[in-house]
C-alpha cells in the first residue's frame, strides 16, 4: 500500500527526453518511454546473437563458447558475420541498451544516479570502442564469453609484465575497496552513521549523513573512472612493460 500511494506522484505525464506522449506510459510496475523501446530491442536483439554465437560455436557449453571480435587484419572496417561481424553487432546492441535510461529524470531523481550508472558504462565503451580505436583494429577488444574474457584479461596483464604497477590500476583497485562494505562474519552490516562516525574520528572532521553518501558516491565514480583510464593508456600510450614506467623515481635527483 505504501509503494501504491507514491504512484500518484510518479504516474504523470512529462519529463520525457525524446518522443513526447507517444511512448509516455507505464507497463505494469514498468515505465516504458522511448528510451525503454531501444532498449528492449537492443536487449533482445543482443540477446539471441548471443544465443546465435553460443550455437555455432563448436563447444556449444555456455561455459566454453567465445564470441571473439575480428582479426587484426580487418582494422576497424565491418567484417564478416562468422568472422567478427557478430561481435561487432552485438557491441552496437550493448550500448544501445546501455544508454537507454531517461527514469531518473521522469521520477525527478538528481542527476548523480545517472552519472554514476554512465561512469561504468564509461568503462565499458572504453574497452571495447575506444581503445581499439586508437589501436586502430576492432581486435583489441575483449572477447564476449566467461573463459575467453578470463583469458583476454590475464594475457593483457603479462603483455605488460606486470599491470599492477599500473598507476591508474593501484588508483582503481584503492577506490573500489575503499566503496565496499565488508563486514566480518557474523557482524551485521552497519549504517552510514558509522561511517561518518570513523570518519571524524580519523580525520577529525564529521562529514554529515549526506557528506558521507556523497563522498561514497565519489569513490564509486572514481573507481570506475580509474579502471577506465589504467586501460585506456595500456598500448595507446605505454606499450612497455609497466615496471618500467616507475624508473622516474630512481631518476629524481635528490637520490644522487
Amino acid at each position: 500500500m505504501a509503494l501504491l500511494s507514491f504512484e500518484r506522484k510518479y504516474r504523470v505525464r512529462g519529463g520525457t527526453l525524446v518522443g513526447g506522449d507517444l511512448f509516455d506510459y507505464w507497463f505494469g510496475p514498468f515505465y516504458v518511454g522511448f528510451f525503454g523501446v531501444t532498449g528492449a530491442f537492443f536487449t533482445v536483439l543482443g540477446t539471441l546473437l548471443i544465443i546465435y554465437g553460443c550455437v555455432i560455436d563448436p563447444h556449444r557449453s555456455i561455459w566454453q563458447f567465445s564470441i571473439a571480435p575480428p582479426d587484426l587484419k580487418y582494422g576497424l572496417m565491418f567484417a564478416p558475420l562468422n568472422e567478427g561481424g557478430l561481435w561487432q553487432i552485438i557491441t552496437i546492441c550493448a550500448i544501445g541498451s546501455f544508454v537507454s535510461v531517461e527514469i531518473s529524470r521522469k521520477l525527478g531523481i538528481g542527476l548523480h544516479v545517472p552519472y554514476a550508472y554512465g561512469m561504468a558504462i564509461v568503462a565499458y565503451v572504453t574497452l571495447v570502442v575506444i581503445r581499439p580505436l586508437l589501436l586502430g583494429a576492432w581486435g583489441h577488444g575483449f572477447p564476449y564469453g566467461i573463459f575467453s574474457h578470463l583469458d583476454w584479461v590475464s594475457n593483457v596483464g603479462y603483455q605488460y609484465l606486470h599491470f599492477h604497477y599500473n598507476p591508474a590500476h593501484m588508483l582503481a583497485v584503492t577506490f573500489f575497496f575503499t566503496s565496499v562494505t565488508n563486514p566480518k562474519k557474523g557482524e551485521p552490516v552497519k549504517t552510514s552513521e558509522h561511517e561518518n562516525v570513523f570518519f571524524r574520528d580519523l580525520v577529525g572532521y564529521s562529514i554529515g549523513a549526506i557528506g558521507i553518501h556523497r563522498l561514497g558516491l565519489f569513490l564509486a565514480m572514481n573507481a570506475g573512472l580509474w579502471a577506465a583510464i589504467c586501460i585506456l593508456i595500456s598500448g595507446p600510450f605505454w606499450a612497455r612493460s609497466w615496471v618500467e614506467w616507475w624508473d622516474w623515481w630512481l631518476n629524481l635527483p635528490f637520490w644522487r
